[in-house]
């Protein structure tokens, strides 16, 4: 089981992937978000902005979110690990109910090329 430690390297990786990304994927990141990321296995919550293609991650919660985020994932720290490091893809794994992503419609629509 991957840690928290471990969770919040991978989001420190997937902001300077963001960060490095060029075209749809980069105009897709550059959004001006509240974001929650929730490890259902560890019951904690990364809370932060999706700003200027990077994630800030503020703060780190036990348990569930406790305010709503404009984008909100949940995943297992297991599946958070294993997408940034390439080796789960996140539509599969989206598909699969793996991974729960909500955000409204317009951010849904700007996120695709994310994925």
């Amino acid at each position: 089981m991957a840690t928290i430690e471990e969770c919040r390297a991978a989001l420190d990786q997937l902001s300077d992937n963001l960060a490095r990304a060029d075209g749809d994927v980069r105009g897709a990141a550059a959004l001006d978000r509240s974001l929650s990321c929730h490890l259902t296995d560890l019951d904690t919550t990364f809370v932060g902005r999706l700003r200027g293609g990077r994630i800030e991650v503020r703060s780190t919660l036990p348990g569930p979110p406790r305010e709503k985020a404009d984008i909100r994932l949940a995943m297992t720290g297991d599946d958070l690990v294993a997408m940034v490091a390439g080796r789960l893809n996140f539509a599969k794994a989206w598909a699969a109910g793996r991974i729960r992503l909500k955000a409204g419609f317009r951010d849904l629509l700007r996120l695709r090329a994310l994925l």
